[in-house]
């Protein structure tokens, strides 16, 4: 799991913590939370394309290793002015054949939205980049009502509870249709 947003109001790393006792729970992955906030990566400073892994700097040497050690990942992210935070996209476009052949499920949140443009831009992206993203996702509105003020938990409910399992399940079928292509 990617959580996306760096924003110091965030509520990204709610989300991730609602998500996360859900998909251990699950048990088709061990789950591994990843906090693009606490990378903290530079803006694509390499100096060769990620596509031939020339990497320089050690920075960029750990991310490789997270994201290849994945097969299959969950993006929790927030649409910022119709589009996927720009923390994501940097870490998804740093990399190039760690990503490869990879099912990706899309958790987006935000207003009335609930994060579906962020999440349209990013399956175009994630295609791009050999990635495939599950036709469903856990799209979750008015996200920041879902916040208790009392203790800092996102508590959306039972509904978006069933849809985060729902796409685990398809996470689960793609990861395994896909582990032939990472195998070649």
């Amino acid at each position: 799991m990617i959580i996306a947003s760096t924003r110091p109001t965030r509520i990204g790393g709610a989300v991730g913590d609602w998500f996360t006792p859900i998909a251990e729970a699950h048990g088709g992955f061990t789950v591994e939370s990843v906090d693009l906030r606490e990378i903290a990566l530079p803006l694509l400073d390499e100096p060769h394309h990620p596509m031939q892994q020339k990497y320089q700097h050690e920075h960029t040497k750990r991310w490789s290793a997270t994201i290849a050690r994945g097969d299959a990942y969950v993006l929790v992210t927030p649409e910022y002015d119709f589009s996927p935070p720009a923390a994501l996209l940097n870490a998804i476009q740093c990399l190039a054949k760690e990503w490869m052949y990879k099912p990706v499920g899309l958790l987006s949140y935000g207003g009335v939205s609930a994060g579906l443009r962020s999440a349209n831009q990013l399956r175009i992206i994630c295609t791009a980049n050999s990635m495939m993203p599950l036709p469903g996702a856990v799209s979750i509105p008015f996200a920041g009502k879902l916040v208790n003020a009392d203790t800092g938990r996102f508590e959306p409910g039972e509904v978006q509870d069933k849809a985060a399992r729902a796409m685990l399940d398809e996470l689960v079928r793609w990861e395994g249709a896909m582990r032939t292509l990472r195998q070649r």
